[in-house]
């Protein structure tokens, strides 16, 4: 059995561990409630748990080299404490890494633990082993209910001066647009998000002209991102504009990290992602349209950059790479992307 490493994916909703080898082999995983309700302290102790069962299971035939634990929120990279999160609520300024060091203390062979940003982490992962693997400098964007980034440099996550680098769903696109819960107007995730997309469809539904959104949502208790698409593909006018103009928002925030950042590829990750044929039309056309940069540098097709990374596409994506293209291209490892970046995170550099 190889050395290994163990990654957590600690978000609201769900609690995910796993143990995974120094190649990237997923050896086990666990999923968890997050029993936000019951405290930080209880969440900290299931995680901890499995964490230790892991880790005696696997260390009987490999090193254990350490613990990553991804975390939705801002990081003080230095103390390891988690000072702000809107999914965890009641643990701003809370030290996650020495709690999690203090009950993990009996375990002899723990390398270390790191804590690190849940899309940073998912960028890692997908540069590691995912659409991204074996390009050094990359990006991804997160398209969820907000918008998440990450940014990968010479293979290591960049986390700026203190570690706040990757806030792309909060760079401006309208000046006096929409407010968001960051106390800024006009963010990215009010444009170019899951929420984005619900919060269109329900001023289409207002404004009268929408009937079969207004029927949709009111026999779908579950109506979201997923529904609008639905409805998209299948002609639905209303429905289809509400991802033109998501598309278009997503080109321009992808423009200006193009031109800002000249990176080889960049990685669309999150639930919306799946919409690229509804959205990827009007992504590129801005994209053309508003940055020198990838207008320099666009592969000649770029509708079918989300194939590249697939077996069918593995050729393609090496020749644009040594042609030097702007690469833009789906993710691959769904939700499991942050958990091989955790594991990754905690391996000691070489």
């Amino acid at each position: 059995m190889p050395d290994f490493s163990i990654g957590v994916d600690l978000g609201g909703t769900n609690l995910r561990i796993a143990a995974v080898s120094g190649e990237g082999q997923l050896l086990e995983k666990v999923t968890l409630g997050t029993k936000v309700a019951l405290g930080r302290d209880h969440v900290i102790d299931e995680m901890c748990d499995a964490i230790q069962r892991l880790s005696e299971k696997y260390r009987a035939t490999g090193k254990f080299l350490g613990a990553g634990i991804g975390v939705p929120g801002i990081i003080d990279m230095q103390t390891g404490m988690l000072r702000k999160s809107a999914n965890l609520p009641g643990w701003a300024d809370y030290p996650v890494r020495a709690e999690i060091e203090r009950r993990l203390g009996l375990l002899k062979n723990v390398a270390r633990v790191v804590l690190e940003n849940d899309a940073n982490v998912a960028a890692l992962g997908e540069q590691w082993l995912g659409a991204a693997r074996g390009v050094l400098n990359m990006a991804v964007v997160t398209l969820g209910t907000g918008i998440g980034g990450g940014i990968v440099l010479g293979g290591k996550i960049w986390h700026g001066m203190n570690g706040m680098a990757g806030e792309f769903g909060h760079v401006t696109l309208e000046p006096e647009g929409h407010p968001c819960g960051c106390g800024n107007r006009g963010c990215a995730e009010q444009y170019a998000s899951a929420s984005a997309i619900v919060r269109m469809a329900r001023e289409s539904i207002a404004s009268g002209q929408a009937p079969s959104l207004a029927k949709a949502a009111s026999s779908d208790a579950e109506f979201g991102a997923e529904s609008i698409y639905n409805l998209a593909i299948q002609g639905d006018e209303h429905a289809r504009r509400i991802f033109r103009s998501f598309g278009r928002y997503l080109g321009i925030l992808l423009s200006d990290l193009i031109n800002v950042l000249n990176l080889d590829m960049f990685v669309i990750g999150g639930g919306v992602s799946s919409a690229w044929d509804a959205y990827a039309p009007n992504m590129f056309e801005e994209l053309r349209e508003r940055s020198l940069v990838y207008a320099a540098t666009a592969p000649t097709d770029p509708l079918r950059s989300d194939l590249l990374g697939k077996e069918e596409g593995a050729s393609a994506q090496t020749e644009s790479l040594t042609e030097r293209k702007t690469i833009i291209t789906c993710a691959l490892l769904g939700s499991d992307a942050g958990l091989f970046g955790a594991a990754r995170v905690a391996v000691p550099a070489s």
